[in-house]
């Protein structure tokens, strides 16, 4: 029951994010926009923003589906987790790098949630079961 609890919240929230993302791209192309927005990402970001929201709706969609069905795909347990570890790497070496240090303690704090995730996928993803072939 975790885990599809630990896989439908995650997908929600990177369809949410996905979305967003996405919608952001046109946005910040949109007639009288100034681009405003947290971080300065420049026309080459949007375009990639815009590209990682279309991959969160699928990686969100996939999630989803395996918390009405865990057993369906137990792989995407494990490479949600290889995915956030990447993440938290990325942040990791971003915070060590000092480019980034107007975010303050946020690369630092995301890097902490995402091994937490990715260690919570690995614990709780379905187990195979066991099933007698018959000949």
């Amino acid at each position: 029951m975790a885990y599809r609890i630990l896989c439908g919240a995650s997908g929600l929230v990177m369809l949410l994010l996905g979305v967003g993302a996405f919608v952001s791209f046109f946005l910040y192309h949109g007639p009288g926009s100034a681009g405003a927005g947290p971080l300065p990402i420049g026309p080459g970001g949007a375009y990639y923003l815009g590209a990682l929201g279309c991959a969160l709706v699928a990686w969100g969609g996939a999630l989803v589906g395996a918390a009405r069905r865990p057993a369906a795909a137990p792989w995407l347990a494990s490479v949600t987790a290889l995915a956030l570890v990447m993440n938290a790497v990325v942040r990791m070496v971003a915070w060590v790098v000092g480019d980034y240090a107007y975010l303050g303690d946020v690369l630092r704090v995301e890097a902490a949630v995402f091994l937490m995730l990715s260690l919570a996928f690995i614990w709780l993803k379905p187990r195979p079961v066991e099933t007698a072939r018959s000949a």
